[in-house]
């Protein structure tokens, strides 16, 4: 199955452009749906949690608190990488398993840490959406409702610009408007249908 992984930073916009690749029959599989999946109630990966963060970082039905989570690792980056150890294996090793049983002309793997989580050398493609840090910045503000120091914290905790450019092989810039965007996406699906056939 011929499998373009599509990635880029927080509020770079990702979540619009799997739309549109969405709207034209391309099946998605969001790590980001994963990663809940991987550790919610009951799961090994939620006990691996616990064993190391200890209960507290629980919603009263027993299910993870992603809000005190994510405040916990983004004030501590050991914190962090010891989150990550936990859940980055199980979400690849899912999301390979789902790629290879799309039925659409190819899959497309939403991996927001692509870079960060480690081994995706299996896809063919690498698809970046790419922003300025500002642009990220002032969006995640206005989406999350969060404080700039939270934003500042979750934007260094992610692969630089230049890390995620690094790695792509397709890179759609989305600062301009939403007609430009459908329009790259556009000449995006085409090409993939040409690798993919």
């Amino acid at each position: 199955m011929f499998t373009v992984a599509l990635t880029g930073g927080v509020a770079s916009g990702k979540s619009t452009v799997e739309r549109l690749f969405a709207s034209r029959g391309i099946e998605i599989v969001d790590a980001d749906h994963v990663a809940r999946e991987v550790v919610a109630a009951g799961t090994a990966g939620l006990a691996d949690i616990v064993e190391i963060f200890g209960t507290d970082v629980l919603s009263a039905d027993g299910s993870l608190d992603r809000r005190a989570m994510r405040e916990r690792v983004f004030a501590d980056e050991r914190a962090r990488r010891q989150l990550e150890a936990i859940i980055h294996p199980r979400v690849r090793e899912v999301l390979r398993q789902r790629a290879s049983e799309v039925h659409s002309a190819y899959g497309m793997l939403v991996i927001p840490l692509l870079v960060e989580s480690g081994d995706y050398a299996w896809v063919n493609r690498v698809l970046v959406v790419d922003v300025p840090r500002e642009v990220q910045r002032e969006r995640l503000l206005k989406r999350d409702g969060i404080s700039r120091e939270l934003a500042e914290a979750m934007l260094d905790a992610q692969a630089s610009r230049e890390q995620r450019l690094a790695v792509a092989d397709d890179v759609i810039d989305n600062s301009a408007d939403l007609e430009s965007l459908d329009d790259a996406v556009e000449r995006l699906h085409r090409r993939y249908l040409q690798l993919a056939g």
